[in-house]
């Protein structure tokens, strides 16, 4: 089986679309020793080839082109162009961005369709304009692989796909998230100056991550036990607006005293475990996740987590931590307290997450991703994928090669 991946995300594994084509890649390796992969990657990154997997994993390096519309060139040109030189049986894009057609079956994981459904995440016109495409070139592919049930429910409604065309295949976290102690744990906790006891915020700050509840719930806790500290760890916003807001302003406005909330910017990745694992429990308030990676990392460490009763949440915490509605202020500061003093609640929990951590694995993601290759593969009379259902490929080529 030659299965073609895009990697245009290959060399940013600090982006969840990088690490999940990464882990993603080396599972299925793991998982068929007959499979062979290629993966295309733009020829800007830096990414060394991957020797581990011997012959059955390479990269391949290709121009991207040289202007902002270099990715959609790539998307929709270059990467189908070397699929039919390489001859690929399947051509699987790890992100919402399928190519109009190819000369192969085409999977696509969709990890959400977020644009689509939240107002505030459509952008301007040319942003609009490429969802729209996107969403075109899905309803072509063979078949569509999504992280959660729940996107997968939004997938069907909103893209009107039929619901044998799209699969829910969960993702997983690296060994490096346990909740064994490390050899670095202590030196971790020094360079990050970790308290004893915390309560940890760790993903983004745009809108519908929710951090303001998430403040205003803290401040009624540090009214009720001064001592109590809440670390907010994540690049910081390079502009305070409406639709990313400033975790230190919103501290600000909540009346927080400056010694109660802490700052840490962007953490490296082996960082991670340790503030997950030092932590009383990952507060998460997001309003739509299509899967919610930092809730996966943070059981895996033994962490549990005070989330929201919405999108794919629930399917990942499961009965690891506490659901609520996102507007919940009261509920979410009666969990933080609980977590914070209650040291039995907190332990039972924690063995809870590790439980419900086990529930994913790369070996599965992978196994189920290798069915839909095969499934994708199996004869099925004409092959509506390609492009005598497609726009003509001659003149989409033109268009796009102009931007090259």
């Amino acid at each position: 089986m030659r299965v073609v991946i895009n990697g245009w995300f290959w060399d940013q594994p600090e982006t969840g679309s990088g690490q999940y084509a990464r882990r993603l890649a080396k599972a299925l390796v793991a998982a068929n020793p007959s499979i062979r992969l290629t993966i295309l990657v733009p020829a800007t990154a830096k990414t060394a080839t991957e020797s581990s997997a011997g012959a059955r994993l390479r990269l391949v390096h290709s121009p991207t082109g040289r202007t902002d519309l270099r990715k959609l060139w790539w998307e929709q040109v270059r990467v189908p162009r070397l699929v039919l030189d390489l001859q690929a049986d399947l051509l699987h894009i790890p992100y919402w961005a399928p190519p109009l057609s190819a000369r192969c079956p085409i999977i696509v994981t969709a990890h959400d369709i977020i644009p689509l459904i939240l107002p505030a995440y459509r952008g301007n016109f040319l942003v609009r304009l490429y969802t729209n495409l996107v969403s075109t070139a899905t309803s072509r592919a063979r078949l569509v692989l999504t992280d959660s049930e729940a996107s997968r429910q939004d997938i069907l409604r909103h893209l009107r796909l039929a619901s044998d065309r799209v699969r829910t295949v969960p993702l997983a976290v690296g060994d490096l998230y346990s909740p064994d102690a490390s050899d670095d744990d202590v030196a971790v906790i020094e360079a990050l100056q970790l308290p004893e006891a915390y309560l940890l915020y760790l993903g983004g700050f745009d809108i519908r991550k929710n951090l303001r509840c998430a403040v205003r719930a803290f401040r009624s806790v540090c009214r009720r036990h001064p001592q109590a500290k809440l670390i907010v760890a994540g690049r910081l916003p390079e502009h305070d607006t409406t639709f990313t807001p400033s975790p230190v302003r919103l501290a600000r406005e909540a009346d927080l005293p400056e010694d109660a909330v802490r700052y840490l910017g962007f953490i490296a990745e082996t960082h991670k475990p340790t503030l997950y694992r030092k932590a009383r429990a990952l507060i998460f308030p997001s309003r739509y996740e299509g899967f919610g990676y930092p809730v996966l990392e943070a059981l895996a460490c033994g962490t549990p987590v005070v989330a929201s009763n919405t999108a794919s949440l629930p399917e990942v915490v499961g009965p690891a931590g506490v659901l609520l509605d996102p507007d919940d202020e009261k509920g979410m500061a009666t969990a933080m307290i609980q977590f914070l003093l209650n040291d039995a609640y907190h332990a039972e929990m924690s063995a809870r997450a590790v439980r419900q951590s086990r529930r994913f694995s790369w070996r599965r993601t992978a196994q189920d991703t290798l069915a839909c290759y095969r499934e994708a593969l199996e004869p099925t009379g004409p092959a509506t994928t390609n492009a005598d259902k497609c726009i003509s490929r001659a003149t989409m080529e033109r268009e796009c090669d102009q931007y090259k």
